[in-house]
């Protein structure tokens, strides 16, 4: 792999204020900026596909990084997350949606396509694109095209979805090298630095997503608490299978499980006090 030609983006449909308390809990540095009326964009400072893991192993591939941050911050959201990457071998996307399964594609660098049909028709349901001209669109990025390399098939990807109001600042594209993608991100209007401060912060932040979440019986409740149990069931499992494959990417995803699922059974706890004092 080329690492200079190695660039992500995290894709995410809402608004910077709504993503940046679950951003946080990623544990990487990253710059988040608007991207749209109702998109916002993180930008990875790091480069986490390149790093070795605790016991040596090969580095992970940036597909599989971006695709456990994708999940991480979809689980538990309302809005989905789109990860896009792109390497010196192949390019591609992963969209994420709560507890559903993941779809992607991917592209070899020539363009020639590798992936299923019916992903982008999941791609297009769950985005709530237009079911004929958007997914005609869509379909063409799987058909053989001689003039389109892996970069033309992203930048026709994001092309339909300028209709959803997505918007990236100039230079925030594919084919660019993650160094530039970080400048270009830093020198944006509103841009500001996501990082880890610890789990202090990151409890209130996660509670302050919950109280001014509109997701109404699903933030309390008895929906509430099967929620929480289920990320619970769910995020054990996956850690220890993201542990034991050395897969940073899927046992961030189980850690966010559990803690979302813990967190939102102690808030239901702690309202619950609060209103019997």
């Amino acid at each position: 792999m080329n690492a200079t030609s190695t660039g992500a983006l995290l894709l995410c449909r809402a608004d910077p204020e709504t993503v940046r308390p679950l951003a946080h809990l990623l544990r990487e540095q990253m710059l988040l900026t608007r991207a749209g009326e109702e998109w916002s964009v993180l930008v990875p400072e790091g480069k986490p596909w390149r790093d070795t893991g605790p016991s040596g192993g090969d580095p992970e591939p940036v597909d599989r990084v971006l695709g456990g941050w994708a999940t991480a911050l979809a689980v538990g959201s309302p809005w989905p997350v789109l990860a896009l990457w792109w390497d010196a071998d192949r390019a591609g996307y992963t969209l994420a949606a709560g507890f559903r399964r993941t779809v992607g594609y991917i592209w070899l660098a020539d363009g020639t396509p590798v992936g299923e049909d019916e992903a982008m028709r999941t791609f297009a349901a769950r985005l709530g694109l237009d079911p004929v001209l958007d997914l005609q669109a869509l379909e063409e990025l799987t058909r053989p095209d001689p003039d389109a390399d892996a970069e033309a098939r992203l930048r026709g990807l994001l092309a339909v979805l300028t209709r959803t109001g997505l918007t990236l600042p100039a230079g925030l594209g594919p084919g660019e090298s993650a160094d530039r993608l970080r400048s270009v991100a830093a020198v944006q209007r509103g841009a500001e630095r996501v990082e880890w401060a610890g789990w202090r912060d990151a409890v209130r932040a996660e509670l302050d997503a919950v109280e001014s979440s509109s997701l109404g019986p699903w933030v309390r409740g008895p929906r509430a608490r099967a929620v929480a149990a289920a990320q619970l069931a769910a995020g054990l499992p996956l850690l220890l299978w993201g542990a034991r494959r050395r897969s940073g990417g899927w046992a961030t995803a189980g850690a966010l499980l559990l803690a979302q699922g813990a967190l939102g059974l102690a808030y239901h706890r702690a309202r619950a006090a609060t209103e019997t004092r």
